[in-house]
């Protein structure tokens, strides 16, 4: 019995780090709204490993996992996202935010459905990716003084942009060398994409390298295929 407790709570932890997430926003406590997200993909990333390491792998346990990540990785980034610099747009701020919550709830579903088909990389990018993208986007952005009115007019078309990629049929690697081929240019691009951020937020360091991480790898993977798409014409 306890074997499936403790995968159980790692998943449901997810859940209620990103409704934490969501009360954070509410008041207003912007660092946490972060944090909590980024904690939710830890929890995330450990319930899935701890139920294959018990053996206890059920078909409820993955759908409690979607349900879960649309929470956390969702509606909790679109609502931070709308409060802190969405709701001014009126309107189109509602749209970008439930637009991102809705792509997400996609990409998830169709994974679920695609899980036996697609192998060796994920199609879209993964929606963990996408909600902590825009989260730590907020925190760096946040952390190196920037105003949410300069964030208006690029924002909302970054968050688009994101929530597009989700539902995409982009190749994004999944690093376990039996998917797609990662080019030498792709690698290259990352490297100098991440290190050009670092420099940009060499004074907020912590959240100019998570930024980073997650940004790096959604510029990546469309770098990488569209270099593949290139190749095979």
């Amino acid at each position: 019995m306890y074997k499936s407790l403790i995968p159980n709570i790692l998943t449901s932890a997810n859940l209620v780090l990103g409704f934490c997430s969501i009360l954070s926003t509410y008041n207003a406590n912007y660092t946490w709204s972060t944090v909590f997200i980024l904690l939710a993909l830890v929890a995330d990333g450990l319930d899935g490993r701890a139920a294959r390491f018990f053996g206890v792998s059920s078909e409820i346990g993955k759908e409690m996992d979607s349900l879960c990540d649309l929470v956390s990785f969702g509606v909790a980034p679109a609502f931070l996202a709308y409060t802190y610099c969405l709701k001014d747009l009126d309107y189109f701020g509602w749209a970008v935010a439930i637009a991102f919550a809705l792509c997400g709830a996609w990409r998830l579903a169709r994974f679920n459905v695609n899980v036996a088909v697609v192998h060796g990389f994920f199609m879209g990018l993964a929606i963990p990716a996408g909600g902590c993208l825009v989260a730590t986007a907020i925190w760096f952005f946040r952390s190196i003084g920037m105003e949410t009115s300069s964030l208006e007019p690029a924002f909302p078309l970054v968050m688009i942009v994101v929530a597009y990629l989700m539902i995409s049929e982009v190749h994004y690697p999944d690093f376990k060398g039996k998917g797609e081929k990662i080019f030498l240019a792709s690698k290259i691009f990352a490297v100098l994409f991440f290190a050009a951020i670092l420099f940009l937020g060499r004074e907020a360091i912590v959240s100019a390298v998570l930024f980073a991480v997650f940004s790096t790898y959604s510029v990546f993977g469309l770098f990488n295929f569209s270099l593949s798409l290139l190749f095979r014409k």
